[in-house]
């Protein structure tokens, strides 16, 4: 069920636990979707422990929310989330990559129903997130749907022809996120494709639109009671993410898959501890 009884403080120490997994997992390979997890925490303790609708003894719940994490790769922070939500076993995170573990990098149905899409290719989360929604209005439902896509995903037509649909049919019934973190595999995003102002190309195309510090929590549940109580249109959130948050030397990396030492990994638990040497 929905976790509002956390306060703004709670849900970023939630946020800083998270961080703390990230960098575990992605140190015992030495090479990961670290920054972009570090990055995206304090959306994931956001939408985990204040606003997503779920079942802890029943992932099939009818009337639970969907969440669809368009960018698939990025699964330290989404697995790290399930465990510490109770949805999944602690030990699972200990499988994280390893081979015939359903917790690959790529998010898979492997995982079960709290995968409620495998979106490994880029830019198709929003197309089934128009369907989920569609179908749950149909039927008179009253659960939502939540959708993160990386920033660079807008670079692919499928995401706009998803958008258009959206907006006419007015889907308020449907959040997404775009994680704004400026990064995708060829570099920075303004150096591959331009695509701002976001917000305002889908406003055009029917949607309502915020930006945010993404790593802001009190903005973050803002946006989201928002996107909650609006009417008649789809609703966007960009969120602008720093990656690395949460640790001063990793912070403002644009490295897609990033290396980390043991050293690094040491010194980062260290900071996310607030006891930095």
């Amino acid at each position: 069920m929905r976790h509002n009884r956390y306060s703004l403080a709670e849900l970023t120490e939630r946020a800083t636990v998270l961080r703390r997994q990230v960098v575990r997992m992605v140190a015992r390979l030495k090479i990961g979707y670290l920054q972009q997890g570090l990055g995206a925490a304090d959306l994931f303790a956001a939408l985990y422990f204040s606003e997503l609708d779920l079942s802890e003894t029943d992932p099939t719940w009818a009337e639970r929310d969907r969440f669809i994490l368009s960018t698939a790769h990025n699964t330290a922070i989404f697995y790290a989330t399930l465990a510490e939500r109770g949805l999944i076993p602690p030990s699972a995170l200990d499988a994280y990559t390893l081979d015939g573990s359903p917790y690959e990098v790529n998010a898979s149905e492997r995982v079960g129903p709290l995968v409620e899409a495998t979106c490994g290719s880029l830019g198709q989360g929003l197309s089934v997130a128009v369907g989920m929604a569609l179908s749950l209005r149909r039927r008179g439902s009253r659960a939502r749907v939540y959708v993160v896509l990386g920033d660079g995903e807008l670079q692919e037509g499928q995401v706009w022809e998803a958008a258009l649909s959206a907006g006419g049919f007015g889907l308020d019934n449907l959040c997404m996120i775009i994680d704004r973190n400026f990064m995708q595999v060829e570099g920075h995003t303004d150096k591959v494709v331009a695509m701002d102002p976001i917000g305002p190309k889908f406003e055009a195309f029917g949607w309502a639109a915020t930006e945010i510090d993404g790593n802001d929590m009190a903005a973050i549940v803002t946006a989201l009671d928002t996107a909650r109580s609006t009417a008649g249109k789809p609703f966007l959130i960009v969120a602008r993410t720093l990656a690395g948050a949460g640790v001063d030397f990793l912070e403002g990396r644009l490295s897609h898959l990033a290396r980390i030492t043991p050293e690094d990994a040491d010194r980062a638990l260290a900071r996310l501890e607030g006891a930095a040497p």
